[in-house]
Parts: structure tokens; sequence; C-alpha cells
């Protein structure tokens, strides 16, 4: 920052610590903190995902207090300020809020200001953009990019004006931030009803006399990948779990595989087959399916995937809307086996699945109907990730704006605010 307001001044996270080094530490890492170390009950862990979360009442694991005790050095108490070191970007920041004290992971730093620092007053700082530009500036790595504690304790250069100061405005941009995330609640349970109102119509959709499935289409299983299969002479494009998603077919990483004699011609992919996965360690996400669009042609697919191609007068995406409906789904979980936590389908257990078939005239209806919703669906869920794209810059906004001075705290902030956002895209 190139100007300070009057009466600021800039530190580092060091001296916002002071000289005592165990006020600025990392979390433990190798073999001092193990998962065999993890408990079901005593003293919180804190990982990276809580702290961007911001989420300490679900605790994921704990460690026995005689081990929080070997490793007191890396305790964080309520007030305690939280930083990730690694991720996307790294340097998320927020107060601990837990009600006890728990024992950071590796990956985490915790910062425990003196009194002349306000806690939040640093963890917003942390958030603002001019501090986002500096810790990108300091972090390395490719695979995992991370910032190192000795970096982050002085190669950072944080404003901060007066404790009495940096508490108003605290109080301040509490005030604007509740607004920005009471709107962003908002966004999510609109997101909410759009996913019951989904669920319903795709309910509504089953209708006529519950017919097995093996009678209305071919149901046929993918190849395995071996060595053998290694793309050479006889390649062929092969889609792959991955490219199977619950928002519907992802085509952007197409892997090959080599086929030999007439496999093409019993395994090619036709439009309108249902692709449906065989196996997921989620329950919830066992049987995905997605309709195969044809648009790559002589395509196949891996063994973790099952072709259901209709027949007679079953049309594709009246079946897509039937196996995508909340009964269906409950009922392909019902039937998959679970062995070592993997749920898994198969061939036979998907034969045995029925599903309702209506005239052919009620299954273009249907299908027509949820074209239309999808479409309406599609324009609201844009309208939403655009609102919440503009909630993303405010919150920029606002955090720029309270560490350059220029917030009050009275009704021109919105003015402010709104036009340093316009200025920043």
């Amino acid at each position: 920052m190139s100007t300070l307001p009057n009466g600021w001044r800039t530190v580092t996270p060091h001296q916002i610590a002071g000289e005592d080094k165990t006020r600025l530490v990392i979390g433990p890492f190798g073999s001092n903190l193990k998962t065999s170390d993890y408990r079901s009950s005593g003293v919180p862990l804190v990982f990276v995902r809580d702290i961007r979360a911001r989420d300490f009442e679900n605790v994921r694991a704990f460690v026995d207090p005689e081990k929080a005790q070997e490793l007191a050095a890396h305790l964080v108490r309520p007030g305690d300020v939280l930083i990730t070191k690694m991720g996307e970007p790294p340097g998320d920041s927020t107060v601990y809020s837990g009600t006890e004290p728990a024992v950071i992971t590796a990956d985490c730093i915790r910062l425990r200001p003196i009194d002349d620092f306000d806690a939040k007053f640093v963890a917003y700082a942390i958030q603002a953009p001019p501090l986002k530009q500096q810790i990108e500036r300091i972090t390395s790595g490719v695979a995992q990019r991370k910032v190192s504690l000795a970096r982050f304790r002085s190669g950072l250069t944080i404003p901060i004006p007066h404790l009495h100061e940096q508490r108003r405005i605290v109080e301040i941009l509490e005030e604007h931030l509740s607004h920005l995330d009471a709107a962003d609640a908002g966004l999510s349970n609109a997101l909410a009803r759009l996913d019951a109102l989904r669920a319903s119509l795709l309910s509504s959709a089953r209708q006529g006399a519950m017919t097995p499935l093996r009678e209305v289409s071919t149901i046929q299983g993918g190849i395995q990948k071996q060595p053998r299969r290694a793309p050479r002479e006889n390649s062929y494009p092969f889609l792959r779990v991955a490219n199977v998603t619950a928002k519907g077919l992802d085509l952007t990483d197409v892997h090959r595989i080599e086929l030999f004699g007439d496999e093409l011609t019993k395994l090619r992919l036709a439009r309108g087959d249902l692709l449906v996965v065989e196996g997921n360690g989620s329950a919830s996400q066992i049987g995905r399916a997605a309709l195969w669009d044809g648009s790559i042609e002589d395509c196949v697919h891996q063994n973790h995937l099952i072709r259901v191609r209709v027949t007679g007068d079953l049309l594709p995406e009246y079946l897509e809307a039937v196996w995508n409906s909340p009964e269906t789904r409950a009922e392909l979980t019902a039937v998959a086996s679970s062995s070592s936590g993997l749920h898994t389908l198969s061939v036979t257990k998907l034969k045995r699945i029925s599903i309702p078939i209506p005239e052919r005239a009620e299954q273009q209806s249907i299908v027509a109907t949820l074209a239309d919703d999808r479409a309406a669906r599609k324009r609201l869920v844009n309208e939403v990730q655009v609102a919440r794209t503009k909630l993303s810059g405010l919150r920029r906004a606002v955090l720029a704006g309270a560490f350059s001075g220029t917030l009050t705290g009275r009704h021109t902030d919105d003015e402010v605010i709104e036009g340093m956002a316009t200025a920043h895209g």
C-alpha cells in the first residue's frame, strides 16, 4: 500500500506476535501427528478446510489429551488468528471461534497477537486484496503451493492503526459483511429451492406401469483398462467414471484405449445411451448417470460404467429423468452392495430394477416439461452465479476500503464500496 491514512503504520506478522516465538507457529508435521493419533473424542483438531469454511463446531477428528499435551506448542485458543499456508490460494484467515482449545494440523499457521493488536482486525487485513497480493508473491511450489512460516513471518507488511481504531473498523466491517453474508445465504436458499423443485418434478415424472428395465433396454458392461490396451495402432476414445458427473457429461479429458477384433462394433456408444456409474465411495452418488450425446465418434466406455440402451417405445430422455428421481436413486442405493466402503452396482443388479413407463405420448410430454424446467433452471443458476460474482467483488471492495481508511461507518460507505467494486472489476 503506497499511502496510509494518518496514524497508521505497517507491521509484519512477527511484530504482531511480539518477541515470543511461540505466539506464531505452524502445525505439527511428519511423525509428530499421524492419522493413527486421531480419535473420535478428546481435544479437537483444526484442519485447513476448517479455516476455509470458518467452521470449528463440526469437528472432524480429535486427539487424546495426552497427545494434545505433547503438542502443546501447537494449541490454539479462542481469539487466536488462524491462516492456511497451502491451497488455492493460501492465506485464508479467520479468528478461532471454538469453545475450547484445539490443536492445529499441518499447513495451518497460528498467530496469537499481543495486546496492541485486535485479532479480528488482523484476520480481516490478511483477507484484504493488498495482502492477498503479497501472499501470492511469497508463495512457492507447483504441485502444492505453500507459504513458509519464515516468509509469512517477515515477508508481509500489514497496515495497522491504533487499537481503538482497529476495533472501530472491525465493527464497521462486520456490519457490511453481515449484509453480504445474508445475501449469499439467500442465494444458497434459492439454489436449494431449485433443487427441491427439480426433485419434485422428477418424482412426478414417474408415471405408468412398473416395468423391469431388462424388458425395455439392453444393459452392457464396458472394457477393463489393462497394460495391453495402451493406445497403439487401433485406439479409440474411452469414457471413464470421471467423464460422468452428477451434473452431466464432462468431456474435457477423454482418454483412448486399444481395441481388438470386433470390440468397437459391440461396444460403440450410440446417442441416447444412459451411462451409469457402477461404483462410488459415497452411497449418495451410487448409480449417477448421464445420457451420451454422441459428440465423439466411435467412443467406448470402461468397465466401471454400465451402458443402458433403450429399446421399443422407451425414450432415452424419459429414462434419464426417471433414473435421476429420488425414488430410483433410493432403490439404486438399496441394491448396491458395500465392500470396504465401496458401493457397487452391476449389470445383473440393474436388470432387477423396475421403472414406471407411461405411453410414448405421455413420455414426450413429460420430457418437454422437464426440458422447459431445465432451461429455466439454467437461467436462474446463471443469474445466481452473476449475483455471487458481484457479492465476491463487493466483499473485496469492503475489505480494500477498510484497509485504505475510506470506510467511515456512514451511509456514504455504500457508494464508496460500489465504486471500488466497479473500479476493480
